[in-house]
């Protein structure tokens, strides 16, 4: 077990060098720039697409836009957001959060090109349905020449998705958090148990398929994501006055030499990685969730797509690193690490209470995490193999999910995070091929979209005229 996790955590290391950082945060300042930050001056538009305003049931595509939105934070607000902000903080410090909040900020431009491209070049599968994602995208918008990136992507997927780090570490919270606080219980007895539990629940909502899964991201989503800022702004008030000198603290460690593992560069690596796994822009998995989406404007669902980095990371990322930071538990729970971190800082503050709301968050969070995974693998599968066979992925995840739940924390960890690392390759290359593309359909988008509000309000006020020659 330990040359696996040996061999797994080399590799996780290899694949975040330089380089990924390079292509992950250059590509994100490109697109900033390259869009003179269309997408930042624009959010009221996309809160209003989320709300519905501008649905139409007959166009093509299996989600909402709201639908579409919550299945892919179901995916990215999970686990990574509470116990993999815990594993950063304890491998980097205070550091790696800062450069969490850079790969959010940047992942809003990153997020509105990849989604834009994955409903402009969405693509038949071999049923003839109707798919969006990466391996699409290279496949319908760079061509034959490009295909060795749309495989690589779809490889990856089955493995990066994979429900290993969720099961793990929700059977960790409910082993440690809950029923073994004493020890007297037996971990592989727990763990065995616990994994078919929680098999047996994904197996129940993943064989609904994806308008059950969209359903039930739609209202589980929201209501966890309100709880958890409720407790943290529960946590914070108490330590008002502490604020200020902590986040001046997480700026000044980022760019510290011996801050964290492996100094300044050691620091950025822990914070963009874990920053890239939380919020997923620049991945791909968001663009197949997004993908799925009834719109005829592509642009439209980019903009929906990129408020998901400000929820997952700016918010809920930033809810778990706060807590844990000011309450000092990092420093003082020596050999904790993951999930049982983050317990142990909102046990300190809130007593049971904050416990008992921690594991409903937990459980909520890390379930509805591994439903969607399970829609992104079989995808990959069906684009490798044929969608006629994909279904087959279902009992391979649910088996997963069993797997995971006795495998260690780092192992979880370092192979999702290594998958993610070469899933970015060729959704950012494939990005960054066609962002002007992108720009032309946004340009278009924007000023039929203006035209269109101008018309409306001629009609509700009336021209100057008119209201020149009214009684």
């Amino acid at each position: 077990m330990a040359t696996i996790d040996q061999f797994l955590a080399a590799f996780n290391n290899f694949v975040w060098g330089p380089p990924l950082l390079i292509l992950l945060l250059g590509g994100g300042l490109f697109f900033a720039l390259y869009s003179r930050f269309t997408p930042y001056r624009h959010f009221a538009h996309a809160l209003a697409i989320v709300r519905g305003k501008h649905d139409d049931p007959d166009d093509e595509g299996e989600l909402t836009h709201a639908q579409a939105l919550s299945a892919a934070l179901a995916g990215t607000i999970g686990l990574g957001n509470i116990a993999g902000v815990a594993l950063a903080i304890t491998a980097g410090g205070p550091g790696a959060v800062f450069w969490m909040w850079m790969t959010a900020l940047l992942g809003i431009a990153t997020k509105f090109f990849t989604c834009t491209l994955g409903v402009m070049y969405r693509g038949r599968d071999s049923l003839g349905r109707l798919q969006g994602g990466p391996m699409y995208v290279v496949r319908e918008g760079l061509g034959r020449r490009f295909y060795p990136l749309a495989v690589m992507f779809a490889v990856a997927g089955l493995f990066g998705v994979l429900p290993v780090f969720q099961a793990n570490q929700l059977v960790e919270a409910m082993r440690e958090g809950f029923f073994n606080r004493d020890g007297t219980i037996v971990d592989w007895q727990f763990n065995l148990g616990a994994g078919l539990l929680l098999a047996l629940v994904v197996g129940g909502v993943i064989f609904g398929g994806l308008p059950r899964l969209a359903k039930v991201a739609v209202r589980l989503v929201p209501a966890m994501a309100l709880l958890y800022l409720f407790m943290t702004l529960w946590v914070l008030l108490r330590h008002a006055a502490e604020l200020p000198g902590l986040l001046a603290s997480i700026v000044v460690e980022a760019f510290s030499p011996a801050a964290g593992a492996g100094g300044l560069l050691g620091v950025m690596i822990i914070g963009i990685s874990r920053g890239a796994f939380s919020n997923e822009a620049g991945i791909g998995t968001e663009v197949m969730a997004h993908g799925a989406a009834k719109t005829r404007e592509p642009v439209r669902e980019g903009l929906v797509a990129m408020l998901g980095p400000v929820v997952d990371t700016l918010l809920i990322c930033t809810c778990t690193a706060l807590v844990i930071l000011i309450t000092g538990v990092w420093q003082q729970a020596e050999g904790l690490q993951g999930v049982t971190l983050t317990i142990n800082a909102y046990q300190q503050e809130m007593g049971v209470v904050g416990v008992v709301l921690l594991g409903l968050l937990i459980l909520c969070l890390g379930l509805t995490t591994m439903f969607t995974y399970w829609y992104y693998g079989a995808k990959c599968l069906g684009f490798l193999i044929g969608a006629q066979y994909q279904h087959y992925y279902k009992y391979f995840h649910i088996g997963m999910v069993v797997v995971g739940s006795g495998a260690t924390v780092g192992a979880a960890s370092n192979l999702l995070s290594g998958m993610y690392a070469l899933m970015a390759v060729p959704t950012m290359t494939a990005s960054l091929l066609l962002a002007p593309k992108v720009m032309a359909a946004s340009r278009d988008y924007f000023a039929r979209y203006t035209a269109a509000a101008s018309q409306v309000s001629l009609v509700q006020n009336g021209s100057e005229d008119d209201k020149v020659n009214r009684p």
